[in-house]
C-alpha cells in the first residue's frame, strides 16, 4: 500500500521484552515480512536457499526484541521472517529464569498438534547473534540449537511447501510440567509468574509476591536466577520436553535445507 507506515511503532511491534519483560514474549507480526531496522516490509519470497531456517517460539518472533539483539551486536541486515503452519512443535514453560526478568518459551514436542510459528532465514552474522542470546556457545548457556526434521516436525509455508527440516532452540534445563510430567502451557508472563510464586516453595522469598517485583529482582542478577532455577528442580516440576533426542544429529548439508554445512554450535 503506498505510503502505508511500515515502522515497528506504527505496527505495534516495536517493544522489546528486553526491556519490558511482563509483555514477554511480545508482539508478532500477524504476516510475513523482511525486519530492516525499524520497518518490517512486505517479503518477495518465503524461503531463502543461502541462509538457515530457525523456527520462533518466543521473543524471537517479536520484531522489536530481534531488533535489540541485531542493534546490539551492530548488525543491520535485513532478516526474513516467515509466517508458517508447524505441526508437531508446542510452547511449554523453560524450567529456568532468565535474566531478563521473565520466564520464556521452550519448544516441545507435541504430535499432531498444528499452530502458526515463525521461521526466521537469519545470515550467518544474524545467527551467530541469536545463538549467543540462547546461550548456545556456553556449556552453561540455557538452549541448544537443535535441528528438527520432517517428517517428526512439518513446516508448511503459505504457497503450500513444506520444509525438510529447521532449527529450534530447545532448553537445557528442561520444562515446567503440569504436575503430572506433561509440559505446561505458557498462558502468559503475568498469570505464569503469579502461579508460580503461590506454588514453588521459597520462590517468594527469592523474588518477592507479585510479577513486577520478580521481574526487577530478577533483571541482570545472574545468581538470583540461578537459585531460582534450581528451586523448579528441587519442587519436582521440571520434565523433558520431548525434542532433546535430536541433540545428537549431526546431519549436513547446504542453505535453506534445514541443515547447515557446519555442524551446528550447540
Amino acid at each position: 500500500m503506498t505510503g502505508e507506515d511500515r515502522t515497528l511503532r506504527a505496527l505495534g511491534l516495536d517493544r522489546a521484552p528486553y526491556e519490558h519483560p511482563l509483555l514477554y514474549p511480545g508482539a508478532w507480526p500477524r504476516e510475513s515480512g523482511l525486519l530492516d531496522g525499524d520497518r518490517l516490509l512486505p517479503l518477495d519470497r518465503p524461503v531463502h536457499e543461502d541462509r538457515v531456517p530457525v523456527l520462533a517460539v518466543g521473543s524471537n518472533a517479536c520484531p522489536g526484541q530481534l531488533r535489540h539483539k541485531m542493534a546490539g551486536a551492530g548488525i543491520s541486515t535485513p532478516l526474513p521472517m516467515v509466517r508458517a503452519r508447524v505441526t508437531g512443535v508446542g510452547i511449554g514453560v523453560s524450567a529456568h529464569i532468565s535474566r531478563m526478568g521473565y520466564v520464556s518459551h521452550s519448544p516441545v514436542a507435541a504430535p499432531g498438534r498444528v499452530r502458526d510459528l515463525f521461521v526466521l532465514w537469519p545470515d550467518e552474522g544474524q545467527l551467530g547473534v541469536l545463538d549467543a542470546s540462547e546461550g548456545v556457545p556456553r556449556p552453561d548457556g540455557n538452549f541448544r540449537r537443535l535441528r528438527l526434521p520432517a517428517p517428526d516436525v512439518r513446516i508448511e509455508l503459505a504457497d503450500g511447501s513444506t520444509l525438510p527440516g529447521a532449527y529450534a532452540y530447545v532448553n537445557r534445563h528442561g520444562v515446567l510440567h503440569d504436575g503430572t510430567g506433561v509440559p505446561r502451557p505458557h498462558p502468559g508472563q503475568r498469570p505464569l509468574l503469579t502461579d508460580l510464586l503461590v506454588n514453588v516453595p521459597g520462590l517468594r522469598e527469592l523474588f518477592g509476591s507479585s510479577p513486577d517485583e520478580f521481574c526487577a529482582r530478577a533483571r541482570a542478577d545472574r545468581e538470583l536466577c540461578a537459585r531460582g532455577t534450581r528451586l523448579f528442580a528441587e519442587a519436582n516440576l521440571v520434565t523433558a520436553g520431548g525434542l532433546e533426542r535430536y541433540a545428537g544429529s549431526r546431519r549436513h548439508g547446504g542453505p535453506g535445507t534445514g541443515a547447515p554445512s557446519a555442524p551446528p554450535s550447540a
